[in-house]
């Protein structure tokens, strides 16, 4: 991995059309996943908190600072993590090969981003090590945080470990250009924050061609409309965690964000003006003036 910033202009290739992407100044920052092996290696495996703390996190580029004042990220919570997932960081190092081929594909999707969305606002985007959560974070004031070795040990959000990156990357960037962060706010509804986390999902796959949640087809299969019916009915409660922020490994959910990413859709296709639609899409502030001009509801059929 190489340990500088790349801006994604300079990623495209002679096959893929540098038009869509030739204003796009995205940095992708991996620097720090290389600072941490190197102090993991030389401490056999085993750094300890205050040696984490002084030669990684307090040298760390300004996404890995940010994400350990978000995150409660220390010296002494990765020393914490790796002595009781040590097999996490082991295996973040070789998942970490697939960087390379992530950083073009993330160019080619946010420079479909930005054709699509010409006012897409600019933010790093910084793949470091962590205290094995958060899988990614991203917001408008501060950029994209992904942490490697978190989004590693996940195989179950998409087996795929190259498609994982890429989608989850582009998913916290479109959270990037949201005006409102309806989920940080207090007593924030079901539908606010579906529609939160279901506009990132649906600019994931308008930029890749796939969600970022890539169980979620199978989950739904063959319940679509008893889930959305449900759905209808929770939409105004402030009580999210029948719906979001609650997959496990073991039991895959987040069923918010697919029945989000399906009123957006729905928003989307029926719009004249594809453009105005997506910056609807970014811009929006009333979840209940966006969902009745979405034409959605439970059991809608949409096209591809």
């Amino acid at each position: 991995m190489r340990a500088v910033a790349i801006a994604l202009a300079t990623l495209l290739g002679s096959s893929i059309n540098a038009a869509a992407a030739q204003d796009a100044s995205v940095v992708i920052e991996t620097g720090d996943v290389d600072r941490f092996y190197r102090i993991y290696d030389a401490a056999g495996g085993h750094p300890r908190a205050d040696t984490l703390q002084r030669d990684y996190l307090d040298q760390g580029s300004e996404g890995l600072q940010r994400l350990a004042r978000l995150r409660n990220v220390t010296g002494q919570s990765i020393a914490d993590a790796i002595t009781k997932r040590p097999e996490m960081y082991v295996q973040a190092r070789d998942c970490g090969d697939v960087l390379p081929r992530v950083r073009e594909r993330l160019a080619v999707a946010l420079g479909r981003l930005q054709q699509a969305y010409p006012q897409m606002r600019s933010a790093p985007i910084t793949i470091a090590v962590g205290r094995g959560k958060p899988v990614g974070v991203g917001s408008r004031e501060s950029g994209v945080q992904i942490g490697l070795e978190a989004l590693c040990a996940n195989p179950w959000m998409n087996p795929d470990v190259e498609d994982r990156f890429v989608r989850v990357a582009v998913h916290e960037y479109a959270h990037v250009q949201q005006v409102v962060a309806f989920s940080e706010a207090e007593g924030v509804t079901v539908l606010a924050a579906a529609l939160e986390e279901g506009a990132a999902e649906f600019v994931t796959e308008l930029t890749t061609g796939a969600v970022s949640y890539a169980y979620m087809a199978g989950l739904v299969s063959g319940r679509e409309a008893s889930i959305e019916t449900a759905f209808a009915a929770d939409m105004d409660k402030t009580e999210l965690s029948d719906w979001l922020y609650n997959s496990t490994p073991d039991k895959p959910a987040d069923l918010g964000y697919w029945v989000g990413y399906r009123i957006v859709k729905a928003y989307y296709q029926q719009a004249d003006d594809k453009q105005q639609a997506l910056a609807d899409i970014f811009e929006m502030r009333d979840p209940k003036a966006f969902l009745a001009r979405s034409g959605w509801r439970p059991g809608t059929a949409l096209g591809q």
